[in-house]
C-alpha cells in the first residue's frame, strides 16, 4: 500500500460555484494581466469552482458595500444566471459591509482573509498548526459577532432593540462572546507552552549546529528545494506540490555542504499577498525557525511576471514578523496566575535575524528553467549582486548555494593543526565535527589533530581551551 503524508491528506469540502471580485483602489499589488490570478488560485485551493470574475476601480471603497451600486447590481445578476452560491472579494471586507452585500446578491460573501484562514484550516495537520490555526479564525470571528447574530437582534414584533427589550439575539451575542474569549485564552495558554518548548529547541539546536531557513512567497519552490539539498543523505521528506500552500508546518533535516561541514536547513509556510495578520501573530511559533536562523534563504520564483512584487511582499512579511518594537521582545508566555492571559515578559534572546534590511540571508533565484529569456537575471543580479540562480527541479545551481551557504556560515576554510589534551573531549568532538580531519595522532599527552575548517569556528574552539 502506497503510504501517504499527513500534508496530503485534506479535507474534502463540497465545491461551490464561486464569483471573484475585486476592487481595485491606488496602490493595488495586482498583477495587470492577470488581476484575479492569486484569487483564482487560492479560491481553486479552497475547493470552490470559479464560474464568473467581476473587477471595479475606485478611488476609495464604498463605505457601506466596499463597491458601488451599479457593481452590486450586476453582480447580483451574474449569480442568478451562473447558479453562484459564494462570492469571494479579493479584499478584506468588515462585518456590516459583508452584511449588506449579502442582502443585496443573496449568496454567501466571504473576503481574503476568510477564504485565506479556511485554506489553512484544511491543510493544519499538526497539533500547533490547528491550534493556530483555530486561534486566527476566533480573532478574525470575534468582532463579527454581531453582524452574525443580527437577524436575532429584534424582539418579536420587530420592535427595536433599547433598555428592557433587549431579545434573545443581544442575549447570545454576549454568550458567544464570552465563549471565544474562553477559548481564545485555552488556545493562547497552549500556544505559549509551543512557543516556549520551540524556542527551547531552537536555542538547542543552534548551541549544536548551524541554522539555515528557506523563506519565501507561496508556491516558490521551497519544499521542493529542501528535499533536492537534504535528501536523500539528510532525510527530505517535505511534501511538495505545484500549488499555495502546500505545507503549513516547519521541517527541518540535516544539510551536508561538503568539506566535512553541514547545517540544519529548515523548510517554513509560505507568504501571500495580504496575508491576514491574526494568521502571522499566530504563525510566530511555526516561524521560530526563521526568526533565529543564522542565514535566511529567500526562494523567489523568479519565472513568475510578479516575482518583483512577490520578493517585497516576503520583506516586508519578514519585518513585520520580526521588529522588535524596542529592546523587549513580546514573549508569549502563558502564566497561571493571569488565568492564561498572554503577558508581556522581559527576556533574554538572541537578536533578531533580520532587521529592516535584511542582512543575513541569500537571494535564491529558483525555476530557473523555467525563463524563456535568461538576460532577466541580469535584472535581478543589480538588485543583489551576491543572488544565486537555480533549478530545485533540475538540480542546477544547488552546488553554487552549497558553496555560498557554506562560505556565509563558515567563513574561509583555513588548515589549522592542535594538540588537545585527552580531558578536552568536548572541544575535540567539536573540532572533528566541524571540521574536515586532515590527519588524526594519538600521542601520551593528547590528540594531534589536522583539519580544514571555517574561520568562524575558531573563536569557539579558543572559547574550549584550544589554542588555535
Amino acid at each position: 500500500m502506497t503510504s501517504i503524508s499527513q500534508e496530503q491528506l485534506q479535507s474534502r469540502t463540497l465545491s461551490e460555484r464561486a464569483i471573484l471580485v475585486a476592487c481595485h483602489l491606488p496602490g493595488s499589488r495586482h498583477d495587470p494581466r492577470d488581476p484575479l490570478g492569486e484569487l483564482r488560485l487560492l479560491a481553486e485551493t479552497a475547493g470552490a469552482t470559479v464560474v464568473g470574475e467581476a473587477m471595479q476601480s475606485r478611488r476609495a471603497p464604498e463605505p457601506g458595500t466596499y463597491i458601488g451600486t451599479g457593481k452590486l447590481e450586476e453582480l447580483k445578476r451574474l449569480a442568478g444566471e451562473l447558479e453562484a452560491s459564494l462570492v469571494i472579494f479579493d479584499n478584506d471586507l468588515s462585518p456590516s459591509q459583508i452584511r449588506n452585500i449579502e442582502k443585496i446578491v443573496g449568496v454567501k460573501i466571504i473576503d481574503r482573509s476568510e477564504l485565506i484562514l479556511d485554506i489553512f484550516a484544511g491543510r493544519a495537520t499538526t497539533a500547533a498548526a490547528r491550534l493556530q490555526v483555530e486561534l486566527a479564525q476566533l480573532e478574525y470571528t470575534y468582532p463579527r459577532l454581531r453582524a452574525m447574530w443580527s437577524h436575532l437582534g429584534q424582539i418579536t414584533g420587530g420592535a427595536p432593540l433599547g433598555i428592557g427589550t433587549r431579545g434573545p439575539g443581544e442575549t447570545q451575542i454576549e454568550t458567544d462572546r464570552r465563549l471565544v474569549q474562553r477559548r481564545k485564552s485555552v488556545l493562547k495558554a497552549r500556544l505559549a507552552e509551543v512557543l516556549a518548548r520551540r524556542v527551547r529547541e531552537v536555542a538547542h539546536r543552534r548551541s549544536e549546529h548551524r541554522t539555515v531557513c528557506l523563506v519565501g512567497y507561496t508556491n516558490a519552490g521551497k519544499s521542493t528545494l529542501f528535499n533536492a539539498l537534504t535528501g536523500p543523505s539528510g532525510g527530505g521528506g517535505a511534501y511538495a506540490d505545484d500549488r499555495l500552500f502546500a505545507t503549513l508546518t516547519t521541517r527541518t533535516r540535516r544539510w551536508p555542504l561538503g568539506n566535512g561541514q553541514e547545517a540544519l536547513l529548515s523548510d517554513t509556510v509560505g507568504f501571500v499577498r495580504d496575508l491576514p495578520h491574526h494568521l502571522i501573530a499566530s504563525f510566530r511559533a511555526t516561524l521560530e525557525e526563521a526568526i533565529h536562523a543564522d542565514l535566511l534563504l529567500i526562494v523567489i520564483d523568479v519565472a513568475d511576471p510578479m516575482a518583483a512584487v512577490q520578493y517585497e511582499i516576503v520583506r516586508e512579511t519578514l519585518n513585520d514578523l520580526l521588529r522588535p518594537d524596542s529592546r523587549r521582545r513580546a514573549a508569549r508566555i502563558a502564566d497561571e496566575s493571569s488565568n492564561g492571559e498572554w503577558v508581556e515578559e522581559e527576556v533574554e534572546s538572541p537578536p533578531p535575524a533580520i532587521d529592516p534590511h535584511l542582512p543575513r540571508h541569500i537571494l535564491v533565484l529558483n525555476k530557473v528553467d523555467r525563463l524563456e529569456d535568461e538576460t532577466e537575471l541580469a535584472v535581478w543580479h543589480q538588485r543583489d549582486a551576491s543572488a544565486i540562480a537555480i533549478s530545485a527541479k533540475s538540480g542546477r545551481g544547488l552546488d553554487d548555494l552549497r558553496r555560498a551557504v557554506q562560505e556565509r556560515l563558515m567563513g574561509e576554510i583555513v588548515e589549522i593543526e592542535f594538540t588537545a589534551p585527552y580531558s578536552a573531549a568536548k572541544a575535540i568532538a567539536y573540532a572533528e565535527s566541524r571540521g574536515e580531519v586532515v590527519q588524526r595522532d594519538y600521542a601520551e599527552g593528547g590528540v594531534r589533530l589536522r583539519l580544514r575548517i571555517g574561520e568562524s569556528h575558531l573563536d569557539r574552539l579558543r572559547s574550549m581551551g584550544l589554542a588555535v
